[in-house]
């Protein structure tokens, strides 16, 4: 008989994972290929590209706000800044074409008002609360966190109270969309753009070196070689341009950017509905794409395919990291589990009022030229402030 862990926990774990991983990205997209489309099956690969450079680069949202919110390192900031700028190269081209492949093409440019300010303020409450934020947290359950999940079921519940409340919402004050390049013209708002991401690119180097003397990079160790690739880990700078990449795919193949939290709101509401619940009278489910997909098979929905082949794709780059060697720690303290429902449940909220979260909104938004993204991000960051203080009462050391 195999010999097992105390934990039980099977010495060759991440072998094993690692087959299991590569089995369900490669029978998920065979299956979604002869059920779907070629399209979907598309998407559901690229979704499981991104969950592995995610985990590969550690390529956080939220640790990177909180390192500099405490110690003023801004390294992951700029390796965001950098790839929005990757983003925004990849999105212009074909946002200006406006198809590709028999069907339209548009970003994410939402109206700015107080929706986007109150839901992105709450979000970044509930990123720093919840130890991740929307594909933090997806990529956080496929390489083995446990936390993730207590924070996922408290984000699908925000997301159905959100829906609930979506139209009280959608009539507060607020701007029409603004999009730098109608706004401007192509090369002023292009122009405007890099001037704002080097503006906090730059912003950020003044104040860590005010804070630190100098710029402090993080240490990780590169002992693998060319297979690091594989097993990681990768430089923030790679993880950051090849999800601006995998984005821009994205944008190519469904016609509008990569999402993350929509999917939360559907399949909350296909839990209630399981109960007796009537979710599709709601005014959030009037809207004909939105009530087609509450209707239909979730492997229909390209967000769930995507969410779903993300945290595989996570599961894969931890097994081939080895990250399975070490027991999964599944005991976690009382405080630190309410803290992460809570904040899971302060970023669904959020995420639905605010367009997205910091894929939908920040990331989506900003790549597309949409003003709405940077106060989002504004919004958000301050509210990481006060979710920073709150961390040490869910049990978090920092």
């Amino acid at each position: 008989m195999p010999t097992r862990k105390a934990t039980g926990t099977p010495k060759n774990a991440n072998y094993w994972l690692t087959v299991l991983s590569l089995f369900i990205l490669v029978g998920g997209a065979v299956f979604l290929y002869g059920k779907v489309s070629l399209n979907q099956s598309l998407l559901y690969m690229l979704g499981g590209v991104g969950g592995f450079v995610l985990y590969q680069a550690r390529f956080g949202f939220t640790s990177a706000w909180r390192k500099f919110i405490l110690y003023r390192h801004g390294e992951g900031i700029r390796a965001q800044m950098i790839m929005m700028l990757v983003a925004n190269a990849l999105f212009l081209p074909l946002l200006l074409k406006g198809d590709m492949f028999g069907h339209p093409i548009s970003g994410y440019v939402s109206p700015v008002g107080m929706s986007v300010l109150i839901g992105a303020f709450i979000f970044g409450i509930g990123m720093q609360m919840g130890d991740g934020c929307a594909s933090g947290t997806l990529y956080h359950i496929g390489g083995g966190d446990a936390n993730g999940v207590v924070t996922l079921i408290g984000f699908i519940a925000g997301s159905v109270i959100a829906t609930t409340h979506f139209d009280w919402w959608m009539n507060t004050p607020q701007f029409q969309p603004i999009s730098l390049i109608q706004h401007f013209g192509t090369v002023t708002g292009f122009l405007v753009q890099l001037i704002m991401l080097a503006a906090v690119y730059y912003a950020t180097i003044v104040i860590e070196k005010r804070r630190n003397g100098k710029l402090m990079t993080e240490k990780r160790e590169y002992t693998n070689g060319w297979k690091a690739l594989f097993k990681g880990p990768w430089p923030l700078i790679l993880g950051g341009v090849a999800l601006a990449v995998v984005n821009a795919l994205v944008l190519m193949i469904q016609g509008k950017p990569w999402g993350v939290t929509s999917a939360f709101a559907l399949w909350g509401a296909k839990f209630v509905q399981l109960f007796g619940g009537q979710p599709e009278t709601w005014a959030y489910w009037q809207d004909p794409p939105k009530a087609a997909s509450l209707e239909s098979p979730l492997y229909l929905d390209i967000t769930t395919v995507m969410d779903i082949s993300l945290m595989v794709g996570a599961l894969l780059a931890a097994a081939l990291a080895g990250r399975f060697s070490k027991p999964v720690r599944w005991k976690l303290p009382t405080r630190m589990t309410l803290g992460s429902l809570f904040g899971g449940l302060l970023m669904g909220y959020g995420a639905r009022i605010s367009f997205g979260c910091n894929i939908g909104s920040y990331f989506d938004g900003i790549a597309s030229f949409s003003m709405h993204g940077w106060l989002w991000f504004v919004a958000a960051f301050i509210g990481s402030i006060i979710g920073v203080k709150l961390r040490p009462y869910c049990a978090y050391k920092s």
